[in-house]
């Protein structure tokens, strides 16, 4: 089966090339350090053994911020280098972490490139984070005699339904994983009936609760609520995606009649598309400013449009209320836990499938609202800056529920400290 999967990648390896650098296009970062996810590399070694955590882009970089954090601070005597898929999640990396760890790009799930890249850089583990299933290079781990854990692993119910066309690949592949702490017992069940060892699986926790807030956020976020004007109401919609945007837009014109003053953030997923976003504002009729024109946001405008990386954190702290996109358009939604730790109330659309966790404990503790359109998002908005004691009382809540489900980062560090001391051999 993996023989069949491998001709795929090859015959597909082109036009995976040709999408690299159309991407490329619209954000030059992803034409810089290609060769890396062929497996040429410029890495000099040194003499600890390298500690590999791989993790695909930003959502996962920052669930595996607490664990890199702690790996640095107890096991100095290993080489952390961290691998991504996007440049954000690069981005992201360097920001947390600056010349700390190691970064490179994942090679390609190519024979050739795998191979090439644990020759040159000879990791002594390898960490992957949530649902990064890669059949040659686990192949070609378990060869080299490189234990794999999958941490914080996650298997949505979307996610199986496509992986059960290819089960006796994903049987396989798991077979070489030395540990696969699940986030819960759903997830847990799903790789089991996938065929991974049940005496190799373990519910851990989901580690995105015990990402902690920077103490400096609070003062930032009052420098930039001045900017902003200190008595303008403000909501952000983050993270939004294709086909979003217009209903977010749509919702803002609404709050507007009632709340003429009323400021939204709107923070795409991906920044690069911030030019779209700037269409669509014209088109409705709304003035804005973008994080990158570096313009004071004076009282004519009402959109802010937050094109830059790494400063979500930031804008929802000067925020009243959240939106939480990728929900309203059927993309599984984004993690609500960034602003729930906040002590925001959270709105969310009804696509959250990748979020289910998360998502039914907010529901069950009144700290979420979902809607379907853009007239009842503007409803809620309205409804809640209407009322301060509503809105704090939600967002004590869903912080709560983020407080009451933290320490997994502990759990987690019992299952990956027994492989700490092990090496491979080549």
């Amino acid at each position: 089966m993996r023989f069949l999967y491998t001709l795929v990648i090859y015959f597909l390896a082109p036009f995976v090339l040709l999408r690299l650098f159309w991407l490329g296009l619209k954000n030059p970062a992803y034409r810089t350090r290609w060769h890396e996810r062929f497996g040429f590399l410029s890495w000099t070694s040194n003499s600890k053994p390298v500690l590999w955590i791989h993790a695909v882009s930003v959502g996962e970089v920052n669930a595996a911020t607490p664990i890199i954090t702690r790996l640095l601070k107890k096991y100095t005597h290993y080489q952390i280098l961290v691998t991504t898929v996007t440049p954000t999640g690069a981005y992201t990396i360097e920001q947390h972490f600056g010349d700390e760890i190691r970064h490179l790009y994942l090679p390609y799930d190519l024979p050739f490139s795998v191979k090439r890249f644990l020759k040159i850089v000879k990791p002594s583990l390898l960490i992957t984070m949530e649902t990064e299933i890669w059949p040659n290079l686990y192949e070609a781990c378990q060869n080299k005699g490189i234990p794999i854990l999958i941490i914080n692993a996650r298997l949505s119910q979307k996610s199986s339904k496509g992986y059960q066309l290819v089960a006796t690949l994903m049987k396989q592949t798991l077979s070489k994983v030395s540990v696969i702490a699940a986030q819960t017992n759903q997830d847990a069940e799903r790789f089991i009936s996938f065929g991974a060892d049940q005496n190799k699986v373990v519910v851990t926790g989901n580690l995105k609760f015990d990402v902690k807030v920077p103490h400096s956020i609070t003062e930032q976020a009052q420098s930039l609520k001045r900017y902003f004007s200190l008595n303008r109401p403000i909501w952000i919609a983050a993270s939004t995606q294709e086909g979003e945007e217009e209903i977010v837009l749509k919702a803002h014109e609404m709050v507007l009649k009632k709340y003429p003053q009323a400021i939204l953030i709107l923070a795409p997923r991906h920044p690069e598309r911030a030019s779209k976003v700037s269409i669509l504002c014209e088109a409705a009729g709304l003035n804005y400013v973008k994080r990158t024109d570096e313009m004071n946001f004076s009282q004519e405008f009402s959109v802010y449009i937050l094109d830059t990386l790494g400063e979500l954190q930031l804008h929802y702290a000067a925020s009243q209320i959240a939106f939480v996109g990728g929900s309203l358009v059927n993309n599984g939604g984004q993690n609500m836990m960034e602003p729930a730790s906040l002590g925001l109330p959270v709105i969310s659309g009804l696509h959250t499938y990748n979020f289910t966790e998360i998502t039914s404990l907010l529901l069950e503790n009144d700290a979420l609202l979902c809607v379907s359109e853009s007239e009842e998002l503007a409803n809620e908005i309205c409804m809640l800056l209407n009322d301060a004691n509503r809105r704090h009382n939600m967002g004590e809540r869903g912080r709560q529920v983020i407080e009451s489900n933290r320490g997994n980062l502990t759990r987690l560090m019992e299952v990956i400290e027994p492989y700490l001391s092990q090496h491979a051999t080549y």
